[in-house]
């Protein structure tokens, strides 16, 4: 399952670094750009809660051996493109079956770790874990592997390396994984409530992208304020919907609520400070892009490091307090950014500091938010994913626009602030009691 997890976090970052060559490959203009880039983002996090919803109503097994077989077919599209509708095309499909796939792949993992009392928590920790250092990983390699690719084989090769995965990735879940006995959920899908979630998502998350670019915040912000409108209309269909797309006893789930918060501060406060990082190396301290993505790579080791941290400090600790420990690394990390943002060593530990924090805090967001009734799992799992989508897009944007205004060191200082009060309100709720499942 943490392959799958892989695999399309992996598609990401490497069909990133080919965009240049992708656009000349199909004459097109670098005004495409912002499009490529974000196309995936929009259907990945519009079609989350859906794609896990689709697996409760279908069985999990069969929705990720659909969208693995997806992803490997709309790859051969992205492959054979001629002109840019076609490239486009074939990222926003990746990213719909990588929705389709992820949930499922993380529904399967955390069945799969479930035991008796005495261990069972402790195997639920280690997948966890296993599965925030994976993606932390592909994210590490991506921006690697991707450039790697475009300059031995050509920008082509991004796509094709996706097509022999994906069969491996089927002929491996078709063996190890067994079929679920667990009883599918029948009720039926909610249209109403699917599409004006994934216009709600799709709106925001392009919105935000627009609004990082000082010539498109206007736009941007008109389709930020849409989203939210969209947004707010689908939480009024599903408190009246008879098969809401999201139930109501997930909306009212304590846990849920907490793990979608911590996910979405999460990649708020760490990709924010991501972004800042890179720009400001390359605009004020003169490193070349390869020189800020070597300096930024400690932040995904660091991910790994701390995701590993987590399985031994979660049989100390409650989630709600090891996600306040893992958002006040989050925070440390965005002082010692603020404090040293003048040169790339104090760059370099800054975002090692947050990357740890972040492995531990997502660790126990994700042991929080699906520490829930069976009948939830699916929906916990597209909620959470989607909370960190749209952490990532929202959290840059809004950062960004800070930076502009204020300064790069004062962002990075409201990103601090965000995780430090997240912090204290997380150990203000928690509880005094041995460790929960998680």
């Amino acid at each position: 399952m943490c392959a799958v997890q892989f695999v399309d976090v992996l598609g990401v970052t490497s069909a990133i670094t080919a965009i240049p060559a992708m656009l000349t490959g199909v004459s097109a203009s670098p005004r495409a750009t912002p499009v490529v880039a974000t196309v995936y983002a929009m259907f990945f996090g519009g079609l989350l809660v859906f794609g896990a919803r689709l697996g409760d109503r279908y069985g999990h097994r069969r929705v990720l051996l659909a969208g693995i077989v997806s992803f490997g077919v709309v790859s051969v599209v992205g492959a054979t493109a001629q002109e840019v509708v076609q490239l486009v095309t074939s990222r926003a499909l990746q990213g719909a079956a990588a929705a389709v796939s992820v949930p499922s792949a993380l529904r399967l993992l955390l069945d799969a770790a479930r035991g008796d009392a005495d261990g069972g928590d402790t195997r639920r920790r280690a997948a966890i874990a296993a599965w925030s250092a994976t993606g932390a990983a592909a994210g590490a390699l991506g921006l690697l592997v991707g450039g790697a690719l475009t300059d031995v084989f050509g920008w082509r090769a991004v796509f094709w390396v996706n097509v022999p995965v994906a069969l491996l990735l089927v002929v491996a879940v078709r063996a190890l994984v067994p079929r679920s006995r667990t009883q599918v959920d029948a009720t039926r899908l909610d249209p109403v409530g699917a599409v004006l979630m994934i216009a709600a998502v799709m709106a925001l998350i392009l919105g935000a992208s627009l609004a990082e670019d000082a010539h498109r915040r206007a736009p941007g912000g008109v389709l930020v304020a849409v989203g939210l409108a969209l947004g707010a209309a689908f939480v009024a269909t599903q408190r009246r919907a008879r098969d809401p797309l999201v139930p109501r006893a997930a909306l009212a789930d304590a846990n849920l609520r907490t793990g979608t918060v911590v996910s979405f501060v999460n990649t708020a406060t760490t990709s924010s400070a991501g972004v800042l990082a890179t720009l400001l190396m390359q605009q004020r301290l003169g490193v070349s892009a390869v020189g800020a993505g070597l300096a930024l790579l400690p932040f995904s080791l660091s991910v790994v490091l701390g995701s590993a941290l987590s399985t031994p400090l979660g049989a100390r600790l409650a989630p709600r307090p090891l996600a306040a420990l893992g958002l006040g690394g989050i925070a440390a990390g965005n002082v010692v950014l603020a404090a040293t943002s003048g040169s790339v060593a104090g760059i370099v530990a800054g975002v090692a500091v947050a990357g740890t924090g972040l492995g531990i805090a997502s660790v126990a967001a994700t042991a929080v938010g699906t520490d829930v009734p069976d009948a939830l799992g699916g929906s916990a799992t597209g909620l959470l994913n989607t909370s960190a989508q749209l952490g990532t897009a929202l959290g840059v944007a809004g950062l960004l626009v800070v930076a502009a205004a204020a300064g790069t060191a004062t962002a990075w200082a409201v990103g601090a602030a965000v995780c430090g009060l997240t912090a204290a309100a997380l150990l203000t709720r928690a509880g005094r009691g041995a460790p929960v499942a998680g």
